[in-house]
């Protein structure tokens, strides 16, 4: 039988650390078969991003439906959609999608781990109105939440603030993200009714690249094999601080977090 099939919207990075190619990564290590529609090319190493040269969104669109029609999908996922007008394909291609009950999972990409601008300020509106009513969950990290809401987190308390803030803007759940807040990884989750607090120890380990993409998508494949939102997210702050604790120096800059950690411990335990 064929695995639960997942769809990643986003663009590509060269270097292999974020992007399309940890999507795929991800939803592989997690038992679920990965497809792509590209929305974006990427220059990029371990450090910066070189440049972006985004597609059609005609052919973004394309993408999506070639996959839809034929294959079908079980939970879709959203990353780097750089311009208003493939946010807006983007989302028009989702509509039925969602309405249907697949899931969707919106990563909603403003800057690269280098402080590389991945989103133009016009297509914020367009994330906001068009892209963000169709998700089942979004995960917004802290700069994020401010460029969507204009909410500042400096705190954990703060954090409640920020995901009642996004969850006015339409999805079913929000994933507030505090990676970049001082002392334990503390992350989020509410729907407004239900409230989960996801907490893990910070490692000291600077190669985290990769990190927004790689949750998202395992909340992605998660949900792709039937879990419920909380028990998806669960399991995916799992997986993702294991990769967190495992990334590996590539490059001279910041090296990627690894998707195959467990394989790895599994190889070293035999």
């Amino acid at each position: 039988m064929a695995p639960p099939r997942a769809l990643t919207i986003a663009g590509s990075d060269s270097g292999g650390g974020a992007g399309v190619q940890a999507d795929l990564k991800t939803m592989l290590a997690l038992g679920v078969h990965g497809m792509t529609a590209l929305a974006a090319v990427t220059a990029q190493n371990s450090l910066g991003v070189r440049g972006v040269w985004e597609l059609p969104a005609e052919a973004v669109a394309a993408q999506i439906r070639a996959v839809v029609d034929d294959i079908g999908v079980d939970a879709v996922k959203t990353g780097m959609l750089p311009s208003p007008w493939i946010v807006a394909a983007v989302a028009a291609e989702l509509t039925d999608l969602a309405d249907a009950g697949v899931p969707v999972v919106v990563d909603p990409v403003g800057v690269s781990k280098h402080g590389d601008p991945l989103l133009a300020p016009e297509a914020v509106e367009t994330v906001r109105t068009r892209l963000l009513p169709l998700a089942t969950v979004v995960t917004p990290n802290l700069d994020e939440v401010r460029l969507l809401t204009g909410v500042a987190v400096r705190d954990e308390e703060d954090m409640p603030d920020a995901a009642r803030a996004m969850l006015a803007l339409g999805s079913r759940w929000v994933l507030v993200k505090g990676g970049h807040l001082r002392g334990d990884a503390v992350d989020l989750l509410t729907d407004g009714r239900r409230t989960v607090l996801l907490r893990a120890p910070r490692h000291d380990n600077r190669h985290t690249h990769g990190t927004g993409c790689t949750l998202a998508s395992a909340v992605t494949a998660f949900l792709a094999r039937g879990m419920e939102v909380p028990d998806a997210v669960r399991a995916a702050k799992e997986y993702v601080t294991g990769a967190l604790a495992a990334g590996f120096a590539l490059g001279a800059g910041i090296g990627p977090v690894d998707h195959a950690w467990r394989w790895r411990n599994a190889a070293a335990r035999d």
